[in-house]
């Protein structure tokens, strides 16, 4: 990996997606109310979305100004969509705002995923879901959109034709991170509070627990759908996990607090963001041996790959994006 840009701006990112069309939005959190898109191919700002809509626009008569605050995204298949979870959401009608420390008991407000047009660049839709909801994806065949909500702890499964949360499983102690398997059957949800992942059959909804290690945050699967890697924020490792025998592989040190996890397209390397020690691991995923450890900036707690340009993304907490060449 090799630097190429460093982004900057009023900007917290608290995540940065990759849409597999030529774009990368930054959630930049209730510290800018905003999502940053960025041109990938240019590595250059393309549009600020503020986080402000009218929900009563939006389906949602009840409320009517609001501002979000964007944390995670993920989007359709074909990039046209980015679904994008609000921490918590501001205005008139809500409250109280969630916290790191909570329960289903707790009476912390549910939350609202957006849709963001990236044709327009403007978000079109809100769907409600649970209490501080963190991590989004979306099946294969773009119908439903998953939700792990942290506060509520459970999931929420929001089908894309009807644009509502119709479905809650519960999970556990601060579900956090999801990953769907490429032929779409099953999604893995790491159970932060505990020490497993949850698969959720995406067929009949029935859900089985695996054990990986304590306090599992991310989880991404690789092309081939076989192994699925975590990271272990409470042991500060990354595990790979065979999905068709549900036996750990191997567990790897790549830095202090280990966070977010991505995949290079063809599956063939791991870059994971060491929090605590500022860093960017490369690892080479049939063996899980450490291709490359770059020194990247202050509380790295995002990361994506930019598969069109071959590049790594990483979101700084404390201001700034982190564009390297992986080439």
């Amino acid at each position: 990996m090799t630097l190429r840009e460093v982004l900057k701006g009023n900007i917290s990112p608290k995540s940065v997606a990759a849409s597999g069309s030529g774009y990368v939005t930054a959630q930049n959190m209730m510290y800018s109310h905003s999502i940053t898109v960025y041109d990938a191919n240019r590595v250059k700002l393309v549009k600020t979305i503020a986080d402000s809509v009218d929900l009563s626009k939006l389906g949602h008569p009840k409320y009517g100004r609001a501002q979000g605050a964007p944390v995670e995204a993920a989007f359709s298949s074909d990039g046209r969509y980015a679904y994008v979870s609000n921490y918590s959401m501001y205005g008139p009608g809500f409250g109280p705002e969630g916290g790191d420390s909570c329960t289903p008991s707790t009476g912390v407000d549910s939350s609202f995923l957006y849709r963001v047009d990236m044709k327009r660049l403007e978000i079109d839709g809100a769907y409600r879901v649970g209490s501080v909801p963190k991590v989004v994806a979306v099946t294969p065949d773009d119908n439903f959109i998953l939700v792990s909500n942290w506060c509520s702890w459970d999931l929420s499964v929001v089908p894309t034709m009807l644009g509502q949360d119709v479905k809650r499983i519960p999970i556990g102690p601060y579900p956090r991170g999801i990953a769907v398997t490429p032929d779409g059957s099953a999604a893995y949800i790491a159970v932060m509070g505990g020490n497993e992942l949850v698969r959720l059959n995406l067929r009949n909804w029935q859900t089985t627990r695996i054990g990986v290690g304590a306090g599992p945050r991310a989880v991404v699967i690789e092309p081939e759908g076989r192994y699925a890697f975590v990271s272990l924020n409470a042991e500060g490792v990354v595990a790979k996990l065979d999905l068709l025998t549900g036996a750990l592989k191997t567990k790897v040190s790549t830095g202090q607090a280990p966070r977010s996890l991505a995949l290079a397209s063809d599956g063939r390397a791991l870059f994971v963001a060491n929090y605590k020690s500022g860093t960017v691991t490369k690892l080479r995923t049939s063996d899980m041996s450490k291709l490359q450890t770059i020194k990247v900036c202050q509380d790295p707690i995002g990361i994506t790959y930019e598969g069109k340009t071959k590049s790594v993304w990483v979101a700084c907490y404390s201001g700034s994006i982190m564009v390297y060449n992986d080439r």
